[in-house]
């Protein structure tokens, strides 16, 4: 795959998860009418509203995943060796759960089972900056060395444990395997 194909590749999928995301209902920005940069309270309507949260942090760490298991694979697929083949399948990836996340079920188990209680969904803008997040995580993880990427990774999910009680670990656990102990705790 060349680059220029990659690139389209990648452009279409994008906009593939945004027509999926439309036809599932999400509105294109946050239904309070505003748009903002940043977000940075969980507890709120407009929280995965906005281009930005401090979910995006976790999408960053998407990116670093992706990266780290897709190079694994490649060391044993020569079809995956080329870094942008990697990038679209990546990118497949973000965008197919970007969709999952948002369906009906997804969305009542976050409410049911997380700190997420009043979660509405993404709207379209956030789900396409939260694409844009990963992709920038895959990009740090191609190019810098492993030890930076783990630190980062690491001081992302202290740094968010801290800030809201909340981090892409706690994210998956209480998303698969709610623990009311947990649930305690991130309720403060």
């Amino acid at each position: 795959m060349s680059t220029g194909r990659a690139v389209w590749w990648s452009v279409g999928v994008v906009a593939a998860t945004v027509l999926l995301l439309w036809l599932l209902g999400r509105p294109f920005i946050c239904t309070c009418g505003t748009v903002s940069l940043w977000h940075g309270d969980i507890n709120t309507a407009e929280d995965s509203q906005q281009l930005f949260d401090w979910y995006s942090f976790s999408h960053v760490l998407h990116g670093f995943l992706f990266y780290w298991l897709l190079w694994l694979l490649g060391r044993r697929m020569d079809v995956l060796r080329p870094v942008r083949r990697r990038f679209v399948l990546a990118l497949a990836a973000e965008c197919i759960w970007e969709v999952i996340e948002n369906t009906p079920f997804i969305i009542n188990r976050y409410r049911e089972a997380t700190i997420a209680l009043g979660y509405m969904g993404d709207s379209i803008i956030n789900s396409t900056m939260d694409i844009g997040c990963m992709m920038i995580g895959f990009l740090l993880a191609w190019r810098l060395p492993v030890w930076v990427t783990v630190l980062l990774a690491l001081a992302s999910e202290v740094i968010m444990a801290i800030a809201i009680r909340d981090n892409l670990t706690l994210n998956i656990v209480m998303l698969l395997w709610p623990i009311d102990a947990v649930r305690t705790w991130q309720g403060g």
